[in-house]
């Protein structure tokens, strides 16, 4: 996609660790363009540089070169444009489900909302997670599907410009999953966030974006390719269980993944065994 226009663009985003003999280069020449209302999906294996990526746009982190312009304004730290749902919840565990979205709320309103008008925010942000039942409970007394809810009504609360997720829903069981993934389609469809999220979710990939931004295999990891998801919404995961659209894209995810970059790692190994065979003839 064309950086024409775009809201929130990366461009020629290197990330190297360290330095001289010990340098580790993790990102290399990464290019991507993202549409303002548009759901981006990073996936690739284990070490591929995804959670970089994401860093560096959260202000984490500072690339090494290139960089990253949201709404026609550089990215270089941190700022509640940006809200970050981890996967692990982050909540307060002093506090209660309405006091850690009331934090963030605090923070950014105090200025341009009134006492009331926060608390009105806040209430309608946890509502829309489904979770006005439990707003005097701490984070201990409730579980782990309903604090990444109220992550996600915090990150929400704070009108961020891009909502990043570092596979929030990696560390819940497949039937609290699949609810949250539910609510993210419903919520995403409301709101109209620009959102960017890591997976390793196949399906979950597909299900939720708008296009899925596929990664390389590190050392120096790039993009090694971009596929748009060409499916209505909203959308329902028992009716594209038989999509021809939705097998296809996850069949090209699965290729990609299982294919096109695990053949890199015999021909890495085959390299290497010359060298391990000479080790051993001099032990």
């Amino acid at each position: 996609m064309s950086n024409t226009n775009a809201y929130l663009t990366l461009s020629q985003v290197d990330m190297v660790f360290g330095n001289g003999p010990s340098a580790n280069p993790v990102l290399s020449g990464i290019d991507l363009a993202i549409q303002r209302g548009e759901f981006i999906s990073l996936i690739g294996h284990s070490g591929c540089g995804k959670s970089t990526v994401l860093n560096i746009v959260a202000g984490l982190l500072r690339a090494t070169s290139g960089g990253v312009i949201l709404d026609n304004r550089e990215v270089n730290a941190p700022g509640p444009d940006r809200a970050v749902v981890f996967q692990n919840h982050s909540l307060l565990p002093w506090l209660t489900v309405y006091q850690n979205v009331e934090i963030a709320v605090d923070k950014i309103f105090r200025e341009t909302k009134t006492a009331a008008e926060r608390k009105e925010w806040i209430l309608r942000n946890l509502e829309m997670v489904s979770m006005s039942h439990a707003l005097n409970r701490l984070p201990s007394e409730i579980s782990g599907g309903m604090k990444q809810r109220v992550g996600i009504a915090r990150a929400l609360a704070m009108e961020p410009k891009v909502l990043l997720l570092d596979e929030p829903f990696g560390a819940l069981d497949a039937l609290t999953r699949a609810h949250l993934q539910d609510e993210v389609i419903r919520i995403q469809s409301e709101l109209g966030n620009t959102v960017m999220m890591i997976t390793h979710d196949v399906d979950e990939a597909v299900l939720l974006s708008d296009r899925v931004v596929m990664m390389t295999n590190g050392p120096s990891a790039t993009i090694g390719q971009i596929l748009p998801i060409d499916l209505p919404r909203p959308r329902n995961r028992i009716q594209l269980a038989e999509d021809r659209t939705y097998n296809h894209c996850r069949q090209e995810i699965l290729t990609f993944l299982y294919e096109k970059q695990r053949k890199v790692e015999p021909i890495a190994a085959a390299r290497a065994r010359p060298a391990a065979a000479e080790v051993a003839l001099r032990a």
